[in-house]
């Protein structure tokens, strides 16, 4: 009869055969990201200082939009928790909140491809070619 020691070491034995198990399933079946855009723009291109400086500006101002937008987008949801709070239903206070957050999305969604154009604007052919390729590698990714 095993006793409490031969327990002990078969249950770590199984803790260890299990963790090396998924790790393994990760790496065979579950394929490494891809970089960003970010990192792309920012690691693989060599920008130019001037390249750097403009779409370091572009970031910055795109940055403060998206804050102001997600910012919005969250109060929607605020509009919304409270209106199914008040009507239990579908009605006009819920729709108003759903459409507010429609809107804000689709802005954020319309200045994001806006600024990935200007990014791309500060780019030579060779760059904008890994830029293009990284955007539609990232829109047609079928693991999001």
């Amino acid at each position: 009869m095993a006793g409490p020691r031969g327990l002990l070491i078969t249950a770590l034995v199984a803790l260890i055969a299990g963790f090396c198990g998924v790790w393994l399933g990760l790496r065979m079946f579950d394929p490494p990201e891809r970089p960003g855009l970010h990192a792309v723009v920012h690691e693989r291109l060599d920008l130019r200082p001037e390249q750097k400086r403009k779409i370091d500006e572009l970031e910055s101002a795109f940055a403060t939009r998206k804050q102001a937008l997600e910012l919005e987008m969250r109060a929607a949801n605020a509009d919304l928790a409270n209106a199914i709070r008040a009507e239990h239903g579908y009605g006009p206070q819920v729709t108003r909140a759903v459409e507010r957050f429609h809107g804000a999305m689709g802005r954020l969604q319309s200045e994001t491809i806006q600024h990935v154009f200007a990014m791309r604007a500060t780019l030579d052919p060779d760059q904008q070619r890994v830029f293009d390729d990284t955007v539609v590698s990232a829109l047609t990714d079928d693991r999001t």
